[in-house]
């Protein structure tokens, strides 16, 4: 098949006509790729980060984790999916027998798998979906292949941060920090439940398309990015959403809170942290503070989202800025260094 490799890291990826197809087994779904998500977690794999945590994968490989496609064969032991089915899944794949699994809590499955790590990524025309009845998503004909890409980790991981973690409720003051693609997503979504979001970010071009996407206030990252949320807030924000991983966002991220808030950690380290922070706890205990992480979502609350996605209440095709071939992810990783990149990328098949 077709796909665009990493044979060495941060080198661009090189075109392949003959990469192997992925092979099938009894509780496997191949999936016809339509459409792939450039996600910035592709950049970091692409990078060589994220060895600190095992994430990296054998060279040469086919990256890409967010898919919707169509099934192009199922093995002998799916029963819920069949050929031409439109389908979209979460970017790991559970394992569907251990105990997380059994509590309902697949997306931090022990076993988690992904398709990349496997040699099938979404930047190829195939992928394979392990364990095809546990983590497949059938995809509303109403959502489109692009859109339903878009979904797959950026937007998904939003999604279960603000709900299911961070708890937003109506009214609420929330502060999303960095407004890349878990970022805005965060804006959007937290905005339709009705939150009073405040966005910040570095960039004017971000901030303005966080207004655009709902929130009240935009911040421009600085010094006193914690003071002016206090000042802005009346005490600070109930709800704090650190989408970009840094240690420049970390404490502010804790410092805006008022007592009794919440943090919901999406963001993942870069290569001068290696996954440690310090944490201020005699605040956290004083002001009876909650800092929570939040990873992916699992499929099985796709629905709650696609239903959402179908009556308009959030839109994550507004967030999808550019279409590209599978030559052009170069481009796009060249413009995720250069940090140029606003919103989604999307690589669109055939």
């Amino acid at each position: 098949m077709k796909a665009a490799v990493v044979e060495v890291f941060k080198e661009p990826l090189k075109i392949w006509n003959d990469w192997p197809d992925p092979e099938v087994g009894p509780d496997d779904v191949l999936v016809k790729v339509m459409a792939n998500g450039i996600c910035r977690s592709d950049w970091h794999l692409w990078q060589g980060h994220w060895d600190w945590m095992g994430f990296s994968p054998p060279l040469p490989a086919v990256l890409g984790h967010e898919s919707a496609g169509v099934v192009e064969e199922v093995g002998s032991n799916i029963q819920r999916f069949k050929k031409g089915d439109r389908v979209v899944f979460p970017f790991g794949q559970a394992c569907g027998h251990c105990e997380t699994c059994a509590q309902g809590d697949q997306h931090v499955c022990g076993n988690l798998s992904m398709s990349m790590f496997r040699g099938a990524g979404g930047f190829g025309e195939y992928t394979i979906v392990t364990q095809g009845d546990v983590n497949l998503v059938t995809l509303p004909e109403g959502i489109s292949f692009v859109e339903g890409a878009s979904l797959g980790c950026r937007f998904m991981t939003a999604f279960h941060g603000i709900t299911a973690q961070g708890k937003v409720e109506p009214g609420e003051w929330v502060a999303v920090f960095g407004c890349g693609g878990v970022g805005l997503a965060a804006v959007d979504i937290a905005s339709a439940m009705g939150a009073n979001v405040i966005a910040v970010s570095r960039g004017q071009e971000k901030l303005d398309k966080a207004i655009e996407l709902g929130a009240v206030h935009a911040v421009q990252a600085g010094e006193n990015t914690h003071e002016e949320i206090q000042e802005y807030t009346g005490g600070g924000v109930h709800v704090s959403a650190e989408c970009l991983g840094t240690a420049a966002t970390w404490m502010p991220s804790i410092l805006s809170m008022r007592t009794g808030g919440r943090l919901v950690r999406m963001g993942m380290t870069g290569a001068e942290e290696r996954g440690i922070l310090p944490v201020p706890v005699d605040l956290m205990v004083g002001k009876e503070l909650t800092i929570v992480g939040s990873m992916g979502m699992q499929a099985r609350c796709y629905p709650e989202m696609l239903r959402m996605v179908e009556s308009g209440k959030i839109s994550p095709s507004s967030l999808v800025t550019q279409e590209v071939s599978l030559e052009g992810v170069n481009g796009v990783f060249e413009e995720m260094t250069n940090f140029n990149t606003l919103g989604y990328s999307v690589v669109k098949m055939g």
